[in-house]
C-alpha cells in the first residue's frame, strides 16, 4: 500500500513538473490575449454572413481565452449582434477544444505533433461546422431566449484599467480558478491511471482501431472536462495501452461536448444546429484519429512528451510550486468568498 501511495504521489509530481512552465507561460498568454481581444472586438468582426466571417470565427476560436462558462453567451451576443449561424456554431466548435495555455501543456505532455494537430482539427472542425449549419441548419433568431449569463471577468466589462494589472490578475487569477478544478481533477485521474493500470492494459482490451476511438467518444460526449484538465489523462491513457488517435478523440468531444453545451444550443439555435454540432465534432474526432494513428504508424514521429529541447529541472521544480501556490490560493480565495 505505501508503495502505491508513494507512486502515485511521484506519478502526480512528475505530471505537475511536466506541464507547470508551458502552463505559467500560456496562463501569461491568455492573459494578454484577454485583454487586448475583448468581446466587443469578436463581434464587430464577426458580424454578417459569408464564408470569410465562418473562417475568421473558426481562427480566433482556436487560442481565444474564454473561460468556460463564457463560450455560450459570447457566441450568443455574436448571433444578437449580426453574426450568420454558420460563424456563431463556428466559433462554438473551436473554442473550448483548445486555447492557448492548452495548446503549451499538449506540448509539454505529448509532444510537437499533438501540439500541432490538436489547433489544426479544432480549426478545421469549426470551419465545417459552420459552412453545414449555414447550409442546412435552423435559420431563426434567439426569439428573445437568452444564454446562460456568464459572470466571469472574461465577459465583464469596465473594472481595472491598468492593462499590466489586468493581465496578470485574469492569467493568474481569474483564469486558474475557473481551470482549478478540472485541472487537479485530471492530474489525480492521471496519476491513478498509471499507478493502478497496468502497462498496455487498454491494448489487449481495445485495440487500436475504431473500438477505442468510440469508447473515448461515449466517455467524451457527455461529461464536461476542460481543454487543459483532459491533456494529463490522455497522456496517461496513451502510456497505458490507448491509440493517441482514441486519445485525440478524447481530447476532442470532453471539451467541446457535454450535456449543458448541447442542450443550451438546442434551444437558443435550433435542435437542427445542434444535431450538427455534435455530428461534425463527433465525425472530425473520428477521422482526425484515424489520421494521426496513419501519421504516426508512417513516420518515426514520438508519440508523446519528446519536446525538441530539456528544460532544466530546477526550472520544473519552481515552476511547479508556483503552479500549487496559484491553484491553493483560488481555493482560498474561493472559501473566503462563500464565508
Amino acid at each position: 500500500m505505501v508503495e502505491l501511495i508513494s507512486g502515485f504521489a511521484l506519478a502526480v509530481w512528475d505530471t505537475l513538473k511536466q506541464m507547470s512552465p508551458f502552463l505559467l507561460f500560456g496562463f501569461f498568454t491568455a492573459g494578454i490575449l484577454s485583454v487586448f481581444i475583448q468581446p466587443e472586438m469578436v463581434e464587430r468582426h464577426l458580424g454578417g454572413g459569408g464564408i470569410l466571417q465562418i473562417v475568421k470565427a473558426a481562427l480566433l476560436g482556436v487560442p481565444l481565452p474564454l473561460c468556460s462558462c463564457g463560450v455560450i453567451p459570447v457566441a450568443a451576443s455574436l448571433r444578437r449582434h449580426g453574426a450568420s449561424p454558420g460563424a456563431t456554431t463556428s466559433f462554438l466548435i473551436s473554442t473550448p477544444q483548445t486555447g492557448v495555455d492548452s495548446m503549451l501543456v499538449t506540448f509539454s505532455l505529448l509532444g510537437p505533433v499533438f501540439a500541432v494537430f490538436r489547433p489544426a482539427i479544432s480549426f478545421i472542425s469549426g470551419l465545417a461546422g459552420g459552412v453545414l449549419v449555414s447550409c442546412c441548419g435552423d435559420k431563426k433568431s434567439l426569439n428573445g431566449k437568452n444564454p446562460p449569463v456568464c459572470g466571469g471577468e472574461c465577459c465583464a466589462k469596465g473594472g481595472e484599467k491598468n492593462r499590466f494589472k489586468r493581465v496578470f490578475h485574469y492569467g493568474f487569477v481569474t483564469l486558474p480558478g475557473d481551470l482549478s478544478k478540472a485541472l487537479i481533477i485530471g492530474i489525480l485521474i492521471a496519476g491513478v491511471i498509471s499507478v493502478f493500470v497496468p502497462d498496455d492494459y487498454f491494448a489487449g482490451i481495445l485495440g487500436g482501431g475504431i473500438a477505442s476511438m468510440l469508447v473515448m467518444m461515449a466517455v467524451g460526449i457527455p461529461m464536461y472536462v476542460c481543454a487543459t484538465a483532459s491533456i494529463p489523462i490522455a497522456a496517461a491513457l496513451i502510456a497505458k495501452g490507448i491509440s493517441p488517435g482514441a486519445a485525440l478523440v478524447f481530447l476532442m468531444t470532453g471539451p467541446a461536448t457535454n450535456a449543458a453545451t448541447i442542450s443550451t444550443i438546442w434551444k437558443i439555435m435550433g435542435k437542427r444546429t445542434a444535431v450538427i454540432y455534435l455530428a461534425v465534432v463527433s465525425l472530425c474526432a473520428i477521422a482526425a484519429g484515424f489520421l494521426l494513428n496513419y501519421l504516426f504508424a508512417v513516420t518515426a514521429l514520438p508519440q508523446t512528451g519528446k519536446t525538441p529541447w530539456m528544460i532544466p529541472g530546477y526550472v520544473e521544480i519552481i515552476s511547479a510550486v508556483v503552479l500549487i501556490v496559484i491553484l491553493a490560493g483560488t481555493f482560498f480565495r474561493s472559501s473566503k468568498a462563500e464565508g
